[in-house]
């Protein structure tokens, strides 16, 4: 693998982690949602780690780019989860229509960013 490849994924990889950080803290300070802000801080993390497995990719590099990927859909589901008991304990005496929202398979709801609405 040539070494200016590297060198330049590896640069465009912390100036996408630097993105992700700013980015997360605009969209915390615009929002004051911590959910949207999170999820745009992970999307960027993914894009650096793939960006890092571009270079030269090592067993390291492979499973931090991973866990970095598993952490995202994990959080994701969790904040998508606990908004959704959180709907359910504001509204009227916690009872919820099932045919007002139809159900989402598990794979919809695992791939879902989750600064989507």
């Amino acid at each position: 693998m040539s070494s200016t490849l590297v060198a330049v994924t590896g640069a465009m990889s912390q100036v996408v982690v630097a993105t992700a950080v700013v980015s997360g803290a605009i969209a915390l300070a615009v929002t004051r949602r911590p959910a949207p802000a999170l999820g745009i801080t992970l999307d960027l993390l993914v894009a650096a780690g793939l960006l890092r497995l571009v270079g030269d990719p090592d067993w390291r590099t492979i499973a931090v780019t991973g866990t970095v990927v598993a952490l995202r859909h994990l959080v994701s589901y969790g904040l998508r989860l606990g908004a959704r008991s959180l709907e359910g304990a504001a509204s009227d005496g916690g009872d919820r229509d099932s045919r007002s929202r139809p159900p989402r398979d598990l794979a919809g709801r695992l791939l879902k960013p989750a600064w989507l609405p």
